[in-house]
């Protein structure tokens, strides 16, 4: 049987120690006005002890006393009550407390699809190109460890080494004090975006939902930079957003998340040069750019614009979704901030999952399953091409990134988006809204995300087959 929680009681008694005259005074008093109702259970004798530094003959005096001038019954291993003709649960919600006030959710979208639906447009990898049995054994190898009592604020020591060695070997000038290690890259995100003195970014547009959404949901004010992934960036259209002064610039300068595409050299250089003359900060995420095949890689703006550009990458999405372990490389004077902004939002991230990772790098396991990822991805990358080019009806492009987990596909102007999607879900194939990801302005392009890195041939050519005959039966 479950006892009914106990009361707290005050008991008072000036300077000294309480006597058991004092608790049944203080009872007494409780009672009459009103503050003890029928049915309260009073605190165990053990607690009065422990509370008020008295013996256990003194508290039980004291309830003996209570009883015998029937305020109070005692209840065999239940405890004592306050007295009444009927037990009544004091505790019981009479008068429910009003719900906070939340805002609307800025974009709900379910973690896992219903059983019997494919999602077309999803930016993960499918789970059998991961490497499970290995951090499984990197887990068991690290849960023998002594596991420390304190956390690292900035992230777990070894971790933090082994990403800045990773950096270096990529021609990145990065140490391990100016790596802070986060709950994936939206962490990294979040506490850059805490941290501004002036709350006004810019970002691509389309961009990263999730990035824009957090962005406002802080008060930021967005400034739009137009990216039309195929033609390219219009430097001379994104000289005049910068020239508004926003504090920060968001960039994800390979395999861009939606469009997949990736900045060119002359754009990496001419976008610094851009950002120079007008006093912008820059965060980049590369988020995929390691997912190029045969372990080459690009330039990225961090390479090219040294330790001032603020550099954010996780290995959520390559290694394990489930394991949310990202970080962000920044200039050694603006770490403390950094980490003062994560300790305000976790105080400090699991030791267990970022001793998994740091295990997981120094074996070497991660080169050796990047080098199958690629593959693999090189494989349905190549497949959903071809299949794009059998199955899609004329009028319908789509981008051709060489690398990374997604492709955006563009649609006629004539085919209703919203139309689309939901004639899709009767057929159990989900693809993504797009509306979230465009910065002030009407969206300059008509499509989605294709996901080749989550689905097998089969799985995309039954998809692709499915969403050429829904575009058909639209156009009509």
């Amino acid at each position: 049987m479950t006892r009914a929680p106990y009361v707290g009681l005050h008991v008072s008694s000036g300077e000294r120690r309480a006597t058991a005259a004092d608790i049944v005074a203080s009872v007494q008093r409780e009672i009459a006005s009103g503050a003890l109702p029928a049915g309260s259970r009073l605190p165990p004798v053990r607690a009065l002890e422990k509370q008020l530094g008295l013996s256990k003959n003194t508290a039980q005096a004291a309830y003996d006393e209570l009883v015998a001038r029937g305020l109070v019954e005692a209840r065999e291993r239940e405890g004592v009550f306050v007295l009444a003709a009927q037990r009544v649960d004091a505790l019981a919600v009479t008068t429910p407390a009003p719900l906070p006030r939340l805002v609307p959710p800025p974009l709900s979208r379910p973690d896992f699809m219903p059983r019997g639906t494919t999602n077309l447009s999803t930016v993960f990898i499918d789970p059998e190109l991961l490497p499970t049995e290995r951090i499984a054994e990197c887990a068991r190898s690290v849960v023998r460890e002594r596991i420390p009592a304190q956390y690292d604020a900035q992230g777990y020591r070894p971790l933090r080494e082994a990403i800045a060695k990773r950096l270096r070997a990529r021609g990145l000038d990065v140490e391990a004090d100016e790596v802070v290690v986060t709950t994936g890259s939206q962490q990294s995100l979040d506490i850059v975006a805490r941290a501004l003195a002036t709350p006004r970014i810019a970002l691509e547009s389309p961009v990263y939902a999730y990035a824009k959404l957090l962005f406002e949901s802080l008060g930021h004010e967005l400034v739009g930079l137009h990216l039309d992934p195929f033609a390219g960036i219009d430097l001379g259209r994104w000289d005049r957003a910068l020239a508004t002064k926003p504090s920060l610039a968001y960039l994800i300068s390979s395999f861009h998340n939606p469009t997949g595409y990736s900045y060119t050299s002359a754009e990496l250089r001419g976008v610094l040069d851009l950002c120079r003359a007008h006093g912008v900060a820059i965060l980049e995420d590369d988020w995929g750019s390691d997912m190029l095949s045969d372990g080459e890689y690009r330039p990225m703006l961090r390479m090219l614009g040294g330790k001032s550009v603020l550099y954010v990458n996780s290995f959520t999405k390559k290694l394990l979704p489930s394991l949310r372990v990202g970080f962000v490389a920044a200039s050694p004077e603006l770490v403390p901030t950094l980490v003062a902004m994560k300790r305000l939002s976790t105080l400090g991230n699991a030791w267990l999952t970022e001793a998994v990772v740091a295990e997981f790098l120094d074996r070497g396991y991660y080169d050796t399953h990047l080098q199958a990822l690629q593959k693999a991805l090189d494989a349905r990358y190549t497949s959903c091409l071809a299949q794009l080019e059998d199955l899609m009806p004329d009028g319908v492009r789509w981008t051709r990134p060489g690398g990374g987990p997604t492709l955006w596909l563009e649609l006629p102007r004539s085919i209703d988006v919203p139309a689309l999607e939901q004639h899709l879900a009767r057929r159990g194939v989900v693809v993504s809204n797009a509306s979230a990801a465009f910065v002030g302005e009407a969206p300059h392009l008509n499509g989605f995300r294709i996901s080749y890195a989550w689905l097998s041939e089969a799985e995309m050519r039954s998809s692709l087959t499915i969403l050429a005959d829904a575009l058909r039966t639209l156009a009509r």
